[in-house]
């Protein structure tokens, strides 16, 4: 005889509130926290519900505080040394044991390496549902999130429903929505923050942090320029690291020049990599398929360097030069270079 799941038969009138989870590392917020709240008061304004903001780590008023000058109703907290630096085990078991008990319909979490670390420790044993990578949000009249993402190496987009499971949680992938603005003017009550109980010790934890490495940490999601190579750089990235110091640029690549090996997989752009909007992007050797095309149309002025004048990436762009990127990028270079008064390599 099999054992019915703990998460079954579950009334979901029970569960109400959108809790957005702000990810923070010795005071400093990822900037994807910012945009979920945003997008998280659209949600809740169709609901009629509260955005919550949910914030774990050490001496993190300030972080609460921020949290309610842009737009959430209501700030938890829970604060203790024991999260500080993130590891998965304490906070897994902290934010499930705040799920559990105050039963939030949705969570949104930020689909960085932290939130994609921890989410799973919380959905699985809650039997929450959890959508993953998720590009598009939205409700329907019954109060389900439809949580969009692609599917098929992004080809298509699926759109995952909860029907029977709470909280309804889903990792959003940093850039794809826009940060709203901070009003400092806004008045903060004293009941509006909620100190909850520390459920895990130091004692409780299974890891311990030894050393820390830190590897490549750019995030090209807040870059305000970028150059980005695709497969026709065949590996010759020379061309474009110097064009992009020229430009104060940021670098970024395809999926195919990340397959190559060339570009660390934290600065793909596209459906499988991250969605970016800066006010410039240089696209170099780039076809234009449509799953790199989703991943930086939102970008302000496009410029595309390519030597197939038939390359779709040029239906994106707004300036596009047909030619060899080998000779194309150190001439724009050079011309930058003695723009700006700097000296020119021979």
């Amino acid at each position: 005889m099999s054992e019915t799941p703990a998460g079954s038969g579950i009334d979901i009138d029970d569960y109400e509130d959108v809790w957005v989870f702000i990810e923070e590392h010795a005071g400093e917020v990822m900037p994807v926290s910012w945009e979920l709240l945003e997008e998280g008061k659209k949600l809740t304004d169709k609901l009629g519900q509260d955005l919550v903001a949910l914030v774990i780590g050490e001496d993190i008023d300030d972080v609460a505080e921020e949290a309610l000058e842009r737009g959430a109703d209501r700030v938890l907290i829970a604060d203790d040394p024991v999260f500080e630096p993130y590891r998965a085990d304490p906070y897994g078991a902290q934010f499930r044991a705040m799920v559990e008990d105050r039963k939030p319909t949705i969570v949104l979490i930020g689909g960085t390496h932290t939130g994609r670390d921890f989410a799973g420790r919380v959905a699985v044993p809650a039997h929450a549902g959890l959508t993953a990578d998720v590009t598009e949000i939205d409700v329907d009249e019954d109060g389900l999130l439809q949580a969009r993402r692609p599917a098929f190496g992004g080809d298509i987009l699926a759109t995952i429903l909860c029907e029977d499971h709470r909280p309804q949680m889903a990792t959003i992938r940093p850039g794809v929505f826009e940060a709203g603005e901070r009003d400092a003017d806004v008045e903060i009550d004293d009941d509006v923050i909620t100190s909850v109980d520390v459920v895990v010790e130091e004692s409780d934890t299974l890891s311990e942090v030894l050393e820390r490495e830190v590897g490549d940490t750019a995030d090209i999601t807040e870059a305000e320029r970028i150059v980005a190579v695709g497969a026709g750089v065949e590996g010759d990235l020379e061309p474009a690291v110097e064009l992009a110091e020229a430009l104060g640029a940021d670098l970024a690549a395809s999926r195919a020049a990340v397959d190559e090996g060339w570009i660390d997989g934290s600065r793909q752009v596209g459906q499988t990599g991250k969605t970016v909007r800066p006010e410039l992007y240089v696209a170099i050797g780039i076809s234009g398929a449509i799953q790199h095309i989703e991943g930086m149309n939102k970008s302000g002025t496009v410029i595309a360097i390519n030597n197939d004048p038939n390359a779709p990436i040029f239906e994106h762009a707004d300036y596009g030069i047909v030619g060899d990127f080998a000779t194309v990028c150190p001439e724009l270079t050079e011309t930058l270079r003695e723009r700006d008064g700097m000296e020119v390599k021979a």
